[in-house]
């Protein structure tokens, strides 16, 4: 190796010791049943639970029959899996309803609102995880403003 590469080196290896390294958590492997998760009401038609690990989150959401979320965006993908029921979105201009079965992807930002026109049970999947939902701020679903 020529003298300048050799010395370029111990500068980037010196170099590369004064910065401190970013220590990243292992990420722990979870087993849980939907029934040690208390239910979360947050309006008298709509209950979730959820479990959130280091880049997804799912989530098990009970609507009752009429049950409306509003319109809403957010800046995650969303998988909708109806396990139970049907809910109706309005999405993109069309309306769609999504059967026990059936599974429905909305894109990230992409305004939707839905409606159960069944009693309904969903597992949501989101990529990130919704912050709103784990630091409930999330006044929408909760009839607030």
């Amino acid at each position: 190796m020529p003298r300048t590469a050799k010395s370029a080196k111990k500068k980037v290896q010196a170099l590369r010791k004064t910065v401190p390294r970013k220590r990243t958590k292992k990420p722990e492997v979870k087993y849980v049943a939907w029934s040690s998760i208390p239910l979360e009401d947050l309006n008298p038609q709509l209950q979730r639970q959820f479990v959130v690990g280091d880049q997804i989150m799912v989530a098990r959401v009970l609507l009752k029959k009429g049950c409306v979320v509003p319109e809403h965006s957010h800046i995650n993908e969303q998988f909708t899996y109806i396990l139970e029921g049907a809910l109706k979105f309005w999405i993109d201009g069309k309306e769609i309803v999504v059967r026990a079965g059936e599974v429905l992807t909305i894109p990230a930002n992409v305004p939707h609102k839905a409606e159960a026109v069944e009693d309904t049970v969903d597992l949501d999947v989101f990529n990130p995880p919704r912050a709103d939902w784990m630091e409930k701020t999330d006044a929408y679903l909760r009839g607030k403003k």
